[in-house]
């Protein structure tokens, strides 16, 4: 079966066709092409639709363009896309605000307003709380969270608002302009902090709504991962050069997907992503939520599971700032004095990201005692801070651009085995873990990643693919080729397992406890120099 499967990250998309069967999921071909996600100083983040919709098209063509022989075997379109952004469009499926994104942290006089009054737990009422938790297991206590810019736009941008019919995450705007269907996926409803856990129809839960002041009618359709939405209709089609009547398949969000496509779908089994964000997620067969640590059971493509995810927002994009600013740096000032694509290096690397994994090998574990933060754009588990900031700690005389290289990674890496800790206070994580996303691609990060969790680490095929070896998995399931979807689990195969090294343990143990108390120690500083009242 052919299936055609668009990634919706966060600053592109990458569109692949791939061939399912009963052994597996094969990568027939993929294109990427980037989008720009725009940040403002009063703390929005926000992306245009209509540059998702450019790029998959553009790549669409381009995949055709090569192998036309596929146009007409395609036999079914799904997503697999970045979750918790809150697209507002109107009755043509077309947006009347930009896209909100997950970043996005402009909700919090918003929250305020709703569920900030005393007495409150983690900012929010405590018996706003408790109602909210009983009907859908979780609350919305994020300033980040979805509802908020949904009130962020009621409030400033009222004639926007207005307009507005329904409210969608990123790919079910995409589907809704395929198919002018208005759906989410029971893992994009999930993710609004509204759906009705208890209920045995799919449905947003009417005493939630009413609590956090959503209107009903802007509510779309609930439908499964693996359903159905409609057929591509023929203006897109067009758009997008394929044939129409191709059915859309409601498909799934990253945290969903990237799961599903590490095959990471048995009973207390752990993944760890670095894409742009990062988490780690474990499946778990009931509903629960660490609201201290802002920890919550999401819904899973597979019935009756539930992904317990501990998101760190930059985590990826922080080793791209260091390529940006510590390495392709204005000043022309490389490591070691050369372009990595001068003619006596470029056989070496494929990438300047390999050339910088092949450098973080030339310092020491623990890099020289440096410690960075991964908080770029705040944080919001284990702990909630918007204000919160990435930095350099312990800089000295002996510390080189090598140490300031890996104490980003290893940063990352203690934050993710800070995750994994939180995690057990509730659930039980797995000894041996999945390590997927861009991130996995490097052999130096995985082999840090298992030292500093002291735990096996397996890096699956085409590790930078798994979200769209779920989507397709959702496919194949949809269309009836593979029975269930706890089938990934034999169908997604290991291609590398590293073990922990006993002799860094002991330096990675100190630095990880120095690590957690950097964010008590600087809390007051962040909101000192980040809260946004004495900027006004």
């Amino acid at each position: 079966m052919i299936v055609l499967t668009y990634d919706i990250g966060t600053t592109g998309v990458k569109t692949g066709i791939f061939d399912v069967n009963s052994e597996g999921v094969f990568p027939i071909s993929s294109k990427k092409a980037e989008y720009h996600i725009h940040v403002r100083e009063d703390g929005g983040v926000e992306q245009e639709p209509d540059e998702w919709w450019e790029a998959m098209a553009k790549t669409t063509k381009e995949i055709l363009a090569e192998k036309p022989e596929l146009r007409e075997q395609i036999a079914g379109i799904t997503f697999c896309a970045q979750q918790q952004s809150c697209v507002l469009v109107d009755e043509d499926a077309k947006p009347v605000y930009p896209s909100m994104s997950y970043m996005d942290q402009r909700g919090g006089e918003q929250m305020q307003k709703i569920v900030g009054q005393a007495p409150r737990i983690a900012g929010f009422n405590i018996p706003k709380l408790l109602t909210s938790l009983k009907h859908t297991g979780a609350a919305a206590a994020s300033v980040k969270d979805p509802v908020w810019k949904y009130h962020w736009v009621r409030e400033n941008r009222p004639a926007a608002f207005a307009r507005a019919y329904k409210w969608l995450d990123v790919k079910e705007a995409l589907i809704a302009r395929m198919t002018h269907q208005f759906v989410m996926s029971e893992d994009s409803a999930f993710a609004t902090l509204l759906y009705d856990i208890h209920s045995e129809e799919m449905k947003f839960s009417e005493p939630v709504m009413k609590l956090l002041k959503v209107n009903p009618d802007h509510m779309p359709q609930i439908v499964s991962c693996t359903d159905i939405v409609g057929p591509l209709l023929p203006e897109p089609a067009a758009d997008l050069g394929l044939p129409e009547g191709i059915p859309v398949i409601a498909g799934g969000g990253d945290a969903s997907l990237i799961g599903l496509g590490s095959g990471s779908v048995g009973l207390n089994e752990t993944h760890i992503y670095v894409g742009t964000s990062g988490w780690v997620g474990t499946m778990i067969d009931k509903p629960t939520v660490d609201l201290t640590a802002m920890i919550a059971g999401v819904v899973s493509p597979i019935h009756g599971r539930y992904n317990y995810f501990a998101e760190l927002e930059t985590a990826g994009k922080c080793i791209e700032w260091c390529k940006d600013h510590l390495a392709e740096d204005e000043i022309n000032m490389y490591l070691n004095h050369q372009h990595v694509s001068s003619d006596d290096v470029e056989s070496q690397y494929k990438s300047l990201y390999d050339y910088l994994s092949d450098v973080m090998e030339d310092a020491a574990p623990g890099s020289g005692g440096v410690i960075f933060t991964p908080w770029l754009h705040g944080n919001r588990c284990p702990f909630e801070d918007p204000n919160a900031r990435a930095m350099f700690f312990n800089i000295s005389l002996n510390t080189g651009k090598t140490e300031l290289l890996r104490a980003v990674v290893e940063g990352v890496c203690y934050h993710l085995r800070w995750f994994i800790e939180t995690q057990e206070k509730k659930v039980k994580t797995s000894e041996r873990v999945r390590f997927v996303g861009g991130g996995a691609i490097s052999p130096v990060t995985a082999q840090i990643l298992a030292d500093i969790l002291d735990r096996t680490v397996e890096v699956v095929e085409n590790p930078q693919d798994t979200g769209a070896v779920g989507a397709a998995l959702l496919v194949a399931t949809g269309l009836g080729e593979i029975s269930d979807l706890t089938a990934a689990g034999r169908m997604v195969k290991v291609k590398d397992v590293f073990t922990p090294r006993p002799e860094n343990r002991k330096v990675y143990d100190h630095m990880y406890e120095a690590f957690k108390e950097l964010h008590p120690a600087n809390k007051k500083i962040f909101a000192k120099l980040n809260g946004m009242s004495w900027q006004k």
